[in-house]
């Protein structure tokens, strides 16, 4: 048996989330079918992050066990082959150890939020950032932001559906930057709460448009109460970008 280590780049808009389920297509579930079709046998594919309907990938990472060993570079073309029909590509395959977990072994794993801030809708960028209108002070979110950073309960940034354990998180980074029209918030731990970025990113928002002040995020932060938060930011514009071992 040959463990496999897999970095995969997917448009979210086309699938109910990255986790198997009976209600439409999972990013898992069609790599576990692209690995059927290769190998003639069922194969359980985990993944480090488990990213919700509409939410994008620059770099996931999964491993696979397969019965035999191949270079990672057939792999890697094998499944791209099998994956054709669908928006998700495997960019690299590396053989590791069998102690390996893409999930367990992790890190840090590194969310990205785009934002684009103009009066014109969006055509390209149509599902795959967030659309503000409103013209945003990007240094006050920067600012605010830093209030975030450290070993928190972020109760008021967890979704009410969260099956974590604890609502305590350590927020290694979190920056606010811009680009001309594009904003982009970069967010960075070992892991997240179940839609905590988004939350993060809503809520910066309130920020950004003068109606909340760095003081008003504080006293969000220290209620760990998720009705003291701002709105949830849609899933269009988030990326996980990277998951570091």
């Amino acid at each position: 048996m040959s463990r496999y280590k897999l970095t995969l780049e997917y448009d979210g808009r086309f699938f109910v989330g990255w986790q198997r389920q009976n209600n439409g297509l999972s990013v898992q579930g069609v790599v576990e079918a692209a690995a059927l079709a290769f190998r003639q046998r069922s194969v359980v594919v985990e993944g480090a992050g488990r990213t919700d309907s509409g939410v994008h990938a620059l770099g996931q990472v999964a491993h696979i066990d397969l019965p035999e060993t191949d270079a990672p570079e057939r792999v890697r073309d094998a499944l791209n082959a099998h994956l054709k029909p669908y928006p998700v590509i495997i960019l690299m395959v590396e053989k590791v150890d069998m102690n390996f977990h893409a999930r367990f072994s992790a890190t840090e794993r590194v969310y990205s939020y785009k934002i684009i801030n103009r009066k014109a809708p969006l055509i390209l960028d149509n599902g795959r950032a967030w659309w503000v209108p409103d013209l945003l002070d990007v240094k006050a979110m920067a600012m605010a932001a830093q209030c975030l950073l450290g070993r928190h309960d972020f109760s008021t940034f967890r979704a009410s559906g969260c099956q974590a354990e604890s609502p305590v998180r350590t927020l290694n980074s979190l920056t606010v930057t811009t680009d001309g029209e594009v904003v982009s918030i970069i967010a960075s731990a070992r892991s997240f709460l179940h839609r905590q970025v988004r939350n993060m990113t809503g809520t910066l928002r309130l920020v950004g448009k003068g109606q909340w002040t760095e003081s008003d995020l504080r006293r969000a932060l220290a209620a760990r109460d998720r009705r003291a938060g701002g709105p949830t930011a849609p899933a269009c514009g988030l990326y996980l970008t990277a998951v570091n071992y």
